[in-house]
C-alpha cells in the first residue's frame, strides 16, 4: 500500500496530515501484533466491571518505576492518589461554585484549543497540558469514537452521563492543577528514592500517581460511574480495532481479569452491517 492510500485509509477526509505525527503512528500500528477482533460493547462493560484499586494496578504497571515497588506499595500508593483526584475535584467545585471544566480552565488563565489532531508527534493523544497555560482537545479523535457511540449497546455501556469533551478537558484541568500547587499536591510532591549512599540520595515522581488522580477526578467531576481508563479503548477504536483490543487485553491481563473471545468472522460481518444500519436510522429520527 503507498503512502497515499495510507493515509486515505487512516484518516478519510483528512488528506492533509503531516508525513509525521499520527501517519507515523499509525503506520507502527499496522506492525503491532494482531489482536482478536472483539465486540466494543463487550469490552467496554468487562472495563468498566474493574474496581479503582485495580486500575492502580494497571497505572503502575505502565510507570517507568513499576518494578521499584512492591505491590502493598503500588496499591497503598494509588489510593492515596485516587483520594487525591477525587478531594481536589470537590475542592475546585466549592473554591469556584462551578463543575464546568471549560470555565473552570478559562478562570486559572488557561487558553483551551480544540483542534483536529495533534501535530509533530508519535504518540496516542486525546488531549494535553502543555505548560504553562495551554490545553489542546483533539476533535478528529472525538468524532470518531461519537460514530461508534451510535450503536445501542455501546451507549447502553457507557450511559448518558459520557460526554467526551468534558472528560477530557476534567483530566487535563487536574493537571493544571497539579502545576498550580505543586508544592503541597500530594502528586508532585511524593518521590519515590531510587537509591542511597550515605549522605547522597536520589529520589524520583511518580508519574503514575498523577494520571491515577487525573482519572480519579474526571471521573467525580463528570459523575461517572466508571473509571475514565475506560474511555481509552472507545477513543482507540475510532482509529483501529486491533489497538484497541490489544489495549484492552493488556488492561485485563494487568488486573488478572480473562478478557472476553474475539468476533468469527461471521459474527464480525454481522455487528458491521448491525452498526450501519443503526447508524443510518438514526439519521433519519
Amino acid at each position: 500500500m503507498d503512502m497515499e492510500k495510507l493515509r486515505n485509509w487512516l484518516l478519510p477526509g483528512k488528506l492533509k496530515t503531516p508525513e509525521g505525527g499520527m501517519l507515523k503512528r499509525y503506520q507502527s500500528m499496522m506492525e503491532r501484533p494482531k489482536f482478536p477482533q472483539r465486540d466494543l460493547a463487550q469490552m467496554l462493560n468487562d472495563l468498566i466491571e474493574i474496581n479503582p484499586e485495580e486500575w492502580g494496578i494497571y497505572a503502575f504497571s505502565r510507570d517507568p518505576l513499576h518494578a521499584k515497588f512492591q505491590n502493598e506499595e503500588r496499591k497503598a500508593l494509588a489510593g492515596q492518589a485516587l483520594l487525591c483526584g477525587q478531594t481536589y475535584a470537590r475542592r475546585v467545585v466549592k473554591e469556584h461554585g462551578s463543575d464546568d471544566p471549560l470555565q473552570l480552565l478559562k478562570k486559572l488563565g488557561v487558553k483551551v484549543k480544540f483542534v483536529d489532531i495533534p501535530e509533530n508527534t508519535d504518540r496516542v493523544l486525546f488531549a494535553e497540558f502543555l505548560e504553562p497555560d495551554e490545553v489542546f482537545v483533539y476533535t478528529d479523535a472525538i468524532d470518531r469514537a461519537k460514530r461508534l457511540m451510535e450503536d445501542r449497546k455501546v451507549r447502553q455501556a457507557l450511559t448518558a452521563k459520557l460526554n467526551l469533551r468534558r472528560t477530557l478537558l476534567s483530566h487535563e484541568l487536574f493537571h493544571v492543577l497539579e502545576i498550580r500547587d505543586k508544592k503541597e499536591i500530594f502528586t508532585q510532591t511524593y518521590r519515590h528514592q531510587l537509591w542511597k549512599a550515605g549522605p547522597l540520595k536520589n529520589a524520583s515522581k511518580v508519574l503514575a500517581l498523577g494520571e491515577i488522580a487525573a482519572m480519579a477526578f474526571a471521573q467525580e467531576l463528570c459523575g461517572l460511574p466508571y473509571s475514565v481508563y475506560v474511555i481509552d479503548v472507545l477513543l482507540l477504536s475510532g482509529y483501529s480495532d486491533n489497538e484497541a483490543s490489544g489495549l484492552y487485553e493488556e488492561m485485563m491481563n494487568c488486573v488478572g481479569r480473562k478478557p472476553c473471545r474475539g468476533l468469527s468472522r461471521l459474527e464480525a460481518l454481522q455487528q458491521k452491517s448491525s452498526v450501519l444500519g443503526e447508524a443510518e436510522d438514526a439519521s433519519f429520527e
